[in-house]
């Protein structure tokens, strides 16, 4: 039994090529959630891109990244009406983004600690772009999909808690251009992420959270 649990162990820690997959969450919860692993502890510059797919129509976060002193080290949170991206508990709000229900939407967010500057796009369109931290992310980083961290790994509250499928996520510690981004956008052509790679991701799910096949169709 010993030996069976170190070969599961071991295995869950090979990265997995999930390109053709997705992750349903499928119910409301404050466990369920997938958590992601990267060695990185030091970044001054980040692209997260990721698409996702909901009818929730209260508030609920997605991409979770937190640090022992920040438990916002960087958090992106559907709102009401708006989105957020939180680096380092500074939440600059992009409003009058074009989002609807039961649709798949392709989502990046950039952000450089030089400038300071965050930025949202949804599905090819950019957001203003807005000052939020001028300071680096660091210390032991842990990344949960479908929860908000209010401490270092914990603290979920179900009412914050995604519902709905997610795919295609990337994470680089740098920029992406423009360009770069709306090749991800149309799913054709771009970098694969060198901070988290949805053809190569280290992964656990906590709790009821489904890999299906990608049920995404590009125009």
């Amino acid at each position: 039994m010993l030996l069976f649990l170190l070969l599961v162990t071991s295995c869950a820690a090979i990265p997995q090529n999930v390109s053709e997959k997705m992750f349903t969450f499928p119910q409301e919860t404050n466990t369920a959630h997938v958590r992601l692993t990267t060695s990185r502890q030091n970044l001054q510059a980040v692209t997260v891109c990721f698409r996702f797919f909901t009818d929730l129509t209260r508030e609920y976060a997605l991409f979770s990244l937190a640090v022992p002193s920040f438990d916002n080290g960087l958090l992106f949170y559907k709102n009401l009406n708006s989105f957020s991206v939180s680096v380092k508990n500074a939440e600059p709000i992009f409003e009058g983004l074009d989002f609807k229900l039961n649709k798949w939407h392709s989502v990046c967010g950039t952000w450089s600690a030089a400038s300071g500057l965050v930025q949202l796009w949804l599905n090819g369109e950019p957001s203003s772009r807005k000052l939020s931290s001028t300071s680096n992310i660091n210390g032991p980083i842990i990344i949960a999909l479908g929860q908000e961290q209010d401490s270092h790994g914990g603290g979920f509250n179900a009412k914050q808690s995604f519902v709905g499928m997610m795919s295609d996520l990337h994470m680089w510690d740098y920029t992406l251009s423009p360009y770069e981004i709306r090749k991800y956008m149309n799913g054709r052509g771009y970098a694969k992420g060198n901070v988290l790679n949805w053809n190569s991701l280290d992964f656990q799910i906590i709790g009821r959270v489904l890999i299906e096949n990608k049920q995404i169709a590009f125009q």
